[in-house]
């Protein structure tokens, strides 16, 4: 029998969890900021994977519950560095490595964050998440229903994912659909540096699980970011919200490009090449696939009259092929000709001298523009 007191029982119990309490289950933990602070790489040009390193090591600082786990993530710092230098700076128990096992890797965060923590997994690579698919959709994305709201799991599962790096198979799958199917679950993808980080921390802070989709090809990327002034922008409330914001990334009137993650700087480019010819292209950037923001797409198509999806995955039963349902439904007066999509091939994803026939180019999308009809 245990000679402990009640009262050095529950510390025991809160040292075993970071001195979070059992009771602050899934809470976010008001806590103050330690006094002394890492510094944020200087204004400038700044690597996407420095904002999301950046983004990780601020969360962990101003809430003692954030733990960051998956496979390499301590001493290595992660197959891409995203979580470089975390271990040394936080300790073992808040940035530690896991076995190579993905569904127990997200079956021990459960644990963890019915038990007070905000666990942020990396899966390494996107196909190799699925051994975990179990736990995702069958206890993460489900729980707080389950009890009627009592629990909440706020977990956040950062996946590198889609092409352009010359990966093969298991090691460019793009399976944002997967989950953005799956009620209960947030489905986040960044395609800018100063998105990054700020989408990273609303990631963390939330108290429903996130997706966090990151497009790797885009991790050396640099982008002209302030990460110092985002994180007081972000900390004192001022920083505008991204979850089921989009954004205009380029402004049009003749064609709205809607895109997302690694899709976006070509969506972009493509707009820049139609310039040239006299077309006018928007470009919708929609940061998070669930919450979708129907208005902002809405309201572009309306302007524009013509609208091309843009997407790594295949097309067949997509992302993609949803928010062309959705423009449908919403806009279908406003439509001066059929939606259409670029999207990768329903086939595997091929060796890497193929991919750049999967990945939407800049002349796949022009061509899909010129298909559009014209006539006013």
């Amino acid at each position: 029998m245990s000679t402990q007191s009640p009262e050095a029982k529950q510390a025991a119990k809160q040292a075993d969890f970071g001195g979070v309490s059992r009771q602050a289950r899934g809470a976010h933990i008001d806590r103050p900021a330690p006094a002394l602070r890492h510094e944020a790489p200087p204004a400038g040009p700044t690597t996407f994977a420095a904002a999301l390193n950046t983004a990780l090591a601020d969360a962990m600082e101003t809430d003692p519950s954030v733990l960051v786990l998956g496979e390499d993530v301590g001493k290595l710092g992660g197959v891409f560095r995203i979580t470089d230098g975390l271990q040394e700076r936080f300790g073992k128990e808040r940035c530690f490595d896991t076995p190579l096992a993905e569904s127990g890797i997200a079956g021990m965060a459960v644990g963890l964050a019915m038990n007070g923590m905000r666990p942020v997994i990396e899966m390494q690579f996107d196909a190799f998440a699925y051994p975990s698919l179990e736990q995702v959709f069958s206890h993460i994305a489900k729980m707080h229903n389950r009890t009627r709201g009592r629990v909440k799991l706020p977990i956040t599962i950062r996946i590198p994912y889609a092409g352009g790096v010359g990966g093969v198979e298991h090691h460019a799958d793009s399976s944002e659909s997967y989950y953005a199917h799956t009620p209960g679950l947030k489905v986040f993808t960044p395609a800018t540096t100063q998105d990054a980080y700020l989408m990273l921390r609303e990631a963390i802070a939330s108290d429903d699980p996130v997706i966090f989709f990151e497009p790797k090809k885009m991790y050396w990327s640099k982008q002209e970011a302030d990460l110092s002034a985002l994180r007081t922008a972000y900390e004192d409330g001022s920083a505008p919200r991204v979850e089921g914001c989009a954004r205009i990334a380029r402004e049009g009137s003749d064609a709205t490009l809607i895109a997302y993650g690694p899709s976006v700087p070509t969506a972009v480019a493509a707009a820049e090449a139609a310039a040239e010819d006299g077309t006018s292209l928007e470009v919708i950037d929609l940061r998070t696939l669930v919450p979708l923001d129907d208005a902002a797409v809405e309201a572009s198509v309306r302007r524009t009259g013509r609208a091309v999806v843009i997407s790594e995955a295949p097309g067949f039963a997509s992302v993609a092929a949803e928010i062309v349902a959705r423009v449908q439904e919403r806009a279908f007066t406003s439509l001066a000709s059929p939606i259409k999509r670029v999207t990768g091939f329903d086939i595997p994803f091929p060796a890497p001298k193929l991919e750049k026939y999967q990945i939407p180019s800049v002349d796949r999308i022009l061509d899909a523009v010129d298909e559009l009809t014209w006539e006013d």
